[in-house]
């Protein structure tokens, strides 16, 4: 019987969808057999709800594999992992990366390893650039650029796990894309922890504007760019140009904004105001009218009054948001939020189904407001693709995988385009 090849199970943010990959390379160049390999993400305690019952799963479905455990949860409480009985070892974050930990766990080693490797991630001073050729599609791949955060907002427990903040030098990233087009990637999207403070470790400082210019003039056949989440008071003159001139950079932009209430968003050690969050969308629109934006939302931060919550209602529709991602606030252990007096769960519960609603609302007049028009559309399925606004795209006739076309859109249902 042929050895089987190792299992990943991916949680969290597409930095972990980056990794996940590299690490699917570095286990096969290592000859590991018969595991499974979770990469746990941190952001929420539900989160880590979800990937302790996805190891336990996982273990009755492969009774006789060797199971890891990484991520961003291993790296912040690699204790109460490794105290699993159906986890074999657990790694960090750094450690993940490293070819010779994974050489270490193929059946041909004979050394001695610890059971749990995880290192001070603090002391990391640089991210390695991993090349890989491809995320197993046809469609986009994500390039990581960045890994770690130097702030320290009070909710969150994520530097703990990825540390501070490295940049990719930009030849390096220059590089995979070029390797990623060769191979037929249409799409590119560039991705780290806290991507805006991208090069402030390298020599001169570059910032992210400079990269996605550099990226986009080197890289002449690469026919989509897309940059994943952004905290909006850092983006720099170049970023905005981009926006402006470069229609290869797709007109759609994440936006780590977490609250419409500035009591609220200073309670959070965050770096910008409402009216900074509504002056930027203002001028993004302005240089792209076409321009969509998604937002992180918490609802039910600790101190949260009713009115501080109409803020963030009211934000949706101040910014002209459309993709919300909405996080019922959770307390994180060893993080500053977590003393602070907190609000009911039920309330919690109510308040992020009405931001939902709200960015229902929000789809529902996107979707409609592009009945009639033409859009380029990337296929990441015979009959679905995605527009340069990310909005999903339902064909009448199949299309190939990965490929560009151009669609006439009809109407939406169930908060998709229909197209032909």
């Amino acid at each position: 019987m042929a050895p089987s090849a190792p299992v990943f199970s991916n949680h969290g943010c597409r930095l972990n969808a980056y990794e996940s990959e590299a690490m699917k390379e570095l286990a096969q160049g290592a000859g590991l057999e018969n595991a499974v390999i979770v990469n746990t993400c941190a952001v929420t305690s539900e989160a880590v709800r979800k990937a302790r019952q996805d190891i336990r799963r996982l273990r009755r479905s492969h009774p006789d594999a060797q199971i890891i455990v990484t991520g961003c949860a291993a790296q912040t409480d690699p204790g109460s992992f490794a105290q699993m009985p159906e986890v074999d070892r657990v790694i960090g974050n750094t450690e993940k990366m490293q070819p010779a930990t994974w050489a270490a766990m193929a059946p041909d080693f004979t050394g001695e390893t610890e059971r749990v490797q995880v290192d001070d991630i603090m002391s990391v001073r640089e991210t390695a650039g991993h090349l890989i050729d491809g995320f197993g599609t046809r469609s986009r791949a994500y390039v990581q650029v960045q890994n770690g955060c130097d702030h320290r907002c009070t909710f969150c427990i994520i530097p703990y796990g990825r540390g501070n903040s490295r940049s990719v030098p930009a030849g390096v990233v220059v590089d995979q894309v070029r390797r990623l087009v060769d191979r037929g990637y249409n799409e590119v999207v560039l991705t780290g922890v806290d991507l805006t403070s991208w090069g402030g470790d390298l020599p001169g400082q570059p910032r992210l504007g400079d990269l996605v210019m550099r990226l986009l003039r080197l890289v002449p056949d690469l026919p989509r760019l897309r940059i994943s989440s952004i905290d909006s008071i850092e983006a720099d003159e170049n970023l905005m140009l981009a926006i402006a001139t470069e229609p290869r950079l797709m007109p759609h932009l994440h936006l780590s904004l977490q609250h419409g209430a500035d009591l609220i968003l200073k309670r959070m050690k965050r770096r910008h105001l409402r009216d900074d969050a509504i002056a930027f969308c203002e001028e993004a629109r302005r240089l792209r009218p076409e321009m969509t934006f998604g937002a992180d939302i918490i609802a039910g931060f600790p101190t949260e009054t009713e009115a501080h919550f109409a803020d963030s209602l009211k934000l949706v529709a101040e910014c002209g948001l459309t993709w919300l991602h909405v996080f019922p606030y959770s307390p994180r252990p060893g993080t500053p939020a977590a003393r602070m007096p907190g609000v009911a769960g039920s309330v919690i519960k109510d308040r992020a189904a009405r931001l939902r609603d709200a960015g229902a609302a929000r789809v529902a007049a996107h979707l409609e407001a592009q009945r009639g028009k033409e859009h380029v559309i990337l296929m990441e399925s015979p009959l679905m693709g995605r527009t340069e606004q990310f909005a999903e795209v339902i064909l009448d006739a199949p299309r190939e995988e990965g490929t560009l076309n151009h669609v006439r859109v009809h109407g939406h249902e169930g908060g998709k385009l229909r197209a032909a």
